[in-house]
């Protein structure tokens, strides 16, 4: 499946930093193998420690969205319908 421009780069930059992490990590491995193998067990649960920071983020951007929203929505209504 074919993505579009702006998603096959997001992509390809994802892949990049992916590899990038794994070689990263098996550089580690090789110089310090106890510090990797402590890497691969704390990692996780410091992404389960930070969802719940995320959670909160996200909900904050959508009250701000909402609040610049309602803020604007009297200059939409004074600007009129738009002309093409």
């Amino acid at each position: 499946m074919r993505l579009p421009g702006r998603q096959q780069r997001w992509a390809a930059v994802q892949y990049v930093q992916a590899v990038a992490s794994f070689l990263l990590w098996l550089i580690l491995a090789v110089i310090a193998w106890p510090l990797a193998l402590i890497a691969l067990i704390v990692y996780p649960i410091v992404w389960l420690i930070s969802l719940p920071l995320r959670i909160v983020g996200i909900s904050v951007k959508g009250v701000l969205d909402l609040i610049k929203a309602i803020l604007g929505l009297p200059a939409r209504v004074l600007r009129g319908p738009r002309r093409r």
